[in-house]
């Protein structure tokens, strides 16, 4: 489904857009004028105002209001470019309804909802929910949107358009030589990898939203109590070992099999995963990369969803709504809290004891990072430890080295981490954000922000990932995410460090 499809879709329903607006899956591959005065020259990216797909004079206000804290002048126009990102390109669908609103956001070049990536993508918004209605029913949108997703189906991580949107599902492929427990409808699920954070980035801008604005009227959305009340539930199901107290094999909840020749794209065990024995932390079947796990305790994944059910649990405590379900969610989250800390870490020969990146309960770990979040750098970020914690310290040291973490590169032109996602020798850019997110040096937040503006390729936006040797060797030209998560990084370091750029 061409973007441009989706641009006239909101044209008709706002009277916004214009009908002969460009593609900006196209429109982000070429740099427009006019450019910025620096070494970068970095390009306006943004479309026409009339080809946004959706404007707000707050945000507005905003974007002049911080760029005017910048004098950089690369860094100026980059935050101008992937600031409104979100907002110009991705919001496919809106119903601003006053007491149910809905929203569909794309993930960017990819034509579908992630619930990971559309939380991310809404959170530079979050403060200016408080200020303006109209931000705030976008957001209380996607909560409606996401959890009426999740009750459909609440082991997918991306989900087609609604059928009420008249918007056409995006045809993918992926159902050929592919077997799910539970079935998915392609129609409605856009893909069926059962990834942990899914559930706790959902907890997370119910939650958020709630803390900035005090509206719960999303709470009066049935499908928002039940798919609450159907994850928790699952949750409880996915902290069982493989096998039960007469050694037989408990049947899986979630399953994914496919028939194909990378292996990142299928699960071990008939596509039940590998086995597992109890810890308290949740298996999971895929990673925030969309990558099979190794070993299904994600500890990263399994540390933000353990924040998140706290978070949970004291807003519905406050509110007063949902008591037992906030019960449940405590006593998950100590159980996962607990679970990370007794059998999610190990000892390294060189840096200590660090947090793994995967683990089984049998002993086995993975030792490394990957670039998507929820990370391991980024434990501080999501609120799981505080930056002194020692553990996180020596984690942060072994993520960080390339002689310990076998996805961190360096190279002439850009050093961080990567993923088996994108191969070798590739570093994401959100990587590079969080390592500034979770750093008080300012001499490392500010070598963060230089490889940043560094790294467009001459595009003006964020990209997936660039190759450490080669500028114009990147993935994505068009990476909503990432946008989001670089100018969340230029605000907090703008207010850490007044002048830094």
């Amino acid at each position: 489904m061409k973007i441009a499809a989706l641009l006239l879709l909101f044209a008709a329903t706002t009277g916004v857009v214009r009908a002969d607006c460009p593609s900006y899956a196209d429109y982000s591959v070429m740099p427009h004028s006019p450019v910025s005065k620096g070494k970068y020259r970095i390009p306006s990216m943004r479309p026409p105002p009339d080809c946004r797909t959706f404007s707000n004079p707050t945000i507005e206000q905003a974007l002049r209001n911080i760029t005017s804290l910048i004098s950089d002048p690369d860094w100026r126009q980059l935050f101008t470019n992937i600031f409104p990102n979100t907002l110009d390109t991705t919001v496919a669908w809106h119903d601003a309804n006053e007491t149910s609103p809905y929203t569909f956001l794309v993930t960017g070049d990819i034509t579908a909802q992630w619930i990971r990536d559309s939380t991310n993508q809404v959170l530079p918004y979050m403060p200016y929910t408080a200020m303006d209605d109209d931000i705030a029913r976008l957001v209380a949108g996607l909560i409606n949107m996401q959890a009426e997703e999740l009750l459909g189906y609440p082991y997918g991580n991306a989900f087609q358009p609604p059928r009420r949107s008249s918007l056409e599902p995006e045809e993918n492929g992926i159902a050929v030589d592919l077997t799910v427990t539970p079935p998915f409808d392609n129609t409605t699920v856009f893909e069926a990898k059962f990834e942990l954070d899914s559930f706790a980035s959902f907890f997370q801008i119910s939650s958020m939203y709630w803390r900035t604005t005090g509206d719960y009227d999303f709470m009066y959305n049935k499908a928002w109590g039940q798919s609450v009340s159907n994850i928790l539930g699952i949750i409880e199901k996915l902290q069982e070992p493989t096998y039960n107290s007469k050694r037989l094999v408990n049947k899986p909840l979630v399953a994914y099999n496919r028939m194909t020749d990378t292996a990142t794209e299928t699960q071990f065990g008939g596509g039940m995963g590998n086995p597992v024995k109890y810890t308290g932390m949740a298996k999971t079947l895929f990673r925030p990369s969309d990558d099979a796990t190794i070993f299904p305790f994600l500890v990263p994944a399994n540390a933000f969803l353990s924040v998140e059910l706290y978070r949970l649990s004291s807003m519905l405590d406050q509110i007063g709504v949902y008591l037992e379900m906030s019960a449940v969610a405590k006593k998950l989250a100590e159980e996962i809290r607990r679970g990370v800390f007794e059998h999610g870490t190990v000892v390294h020969p060189t840096h200590g004891r660090v947090f793994a990146y995967e683990t089984d309960g049998y002993g086995s770990a993975l030792v490394m990072d990957d670039a998507n979040g929820p990370s391991l750098l980024g434990l501080v970020y999501q609120g799981f430890v505080e930056e002194k914690d020692p553990v996180y310290q020596n984690t942060r040291r072994m993520v960080l080295s390339a002689d310990d973490n076998p996805w961190f590169f360096t190279g002439a032109y850009i050093h961080g981490v990567g993923s088996p996602h994108t191969g070798f020798q590739k570093v994401w850019p959100m990587a590079v954000a969080v390592q500034g997110l979770t750093s008080s040096n300012r001499t490392e937040v500010k070598q963060c922000l230089d490889q940043l503006v560094a790294t467009t390729s001459g595009l003006g936006l964020m990209h997936e990932s660039v190759h450490v040797y080669r500028p114009n060797d990147y993935t994505r030209s068009w990476f909503a995410w990432c946008n989001s998560l670089v100018s969340q990084f230029v605000v907090d370091a703008i207010v850490r460090f007044p002048g830094i750029i």
